[in-house]
């Protein structure tokens, strides 16, 4: 399918995950930077997105899927094809982006592509914590959009990788259902002595009429026609 936004244009018909919200709020949600990692970006939409937000920035986007990430290509990312774990840069990163595979102990779908982006078998949370750190500088930000059910433990094991959680925005499809998504961005404390204040907030996504609540709307309104 292609999907078209403000300023770019987006085809996903090669690539085993398609664009959904949680890659469209993690794009127009997460901090900016100069130097960004984009992790499993399939058709390269939050690479694309962080391009839009931060016009000057050297943008890299990673995936596993060859198909993808020549789709990506087209699209207009600078993707290359790379598991995390393997990923090596020139120099080191101040954001690191990611809607990565979440999935654990769940029934596998047959289709291979969609198995391999949806869990956790190819890069597990600890690994993606990991990493990152690694590829962060010291001041440097990973920025997440995960289950709601993982938050404590990525963040028990963000902790135990030198990050601090900066932000956190629990995500509700609608006020009367639990949080079905969070938002995260850590911060690397290497070279910190100071504590950081977590700032909590909320997103709703529907309104009382079923439509894109007002500040969902917000966030978006750079990126959606």
């Amino acid at each position: 399918m292609s999907f078209r936004f403000k300023q770019f244009f987006v085809q996903d018909d090669r690539c085993a995950m398609k664009i959904g919200t949680d890659g469209v709020l993690l794009g127009a949600w997460a901090p900016t930077g100069t130097r960004i990692l984009d992790v499993g970006t399939g058709c390269g939409l939050i690479a694309l997105m962080m391009a839009q937000r931060c016009p000057k920035a050297q943008i890299d986007a990673i995936d596993i899927d060859t198909a993808a990430v020549e789709q990506a290509k087209e699209n207009g990312a600078n993707a290359f094809l790379s598991r995390l774990q393997d990923w090596q840069a020139n120099s080191k990163y101040d954001l690191v982006v990611s809607n990565p595979p979440y999935f654990r102990n769940s029934l596998k779908n047959p289709d291979r592509g969609r198995q391999t982006a949806r869990h956790t078998d190819t890069l597990s949370y600890e690994e993606l914590l990991h990493h990152s750190a690694r590829l962060l500088t010291d001041t440097g930000q990973l920025a997440l959009i995960l289950p709601a059910e993982a938050e404590a433990e990525v963040r028990q094991l963000a902790a135990s990788e030198g990050f601090a959680l900066a932000r956190i925005t629990r995500v509700y499809s609608k006020e009367s259902k639990p949080a079905r998504r969070v938002l995260m961005a850590f911060v690397m404390t290497t070279s910190r002595r100071d504590d950081i204040t977590t700032v909590e907030d909320t997103l709703v996504l529907e309104d009382d009429k079923g439509g894109r609540s007002r500040p969902y709307q917000d966030l978006c309104k750079d990126f959606y026609l």
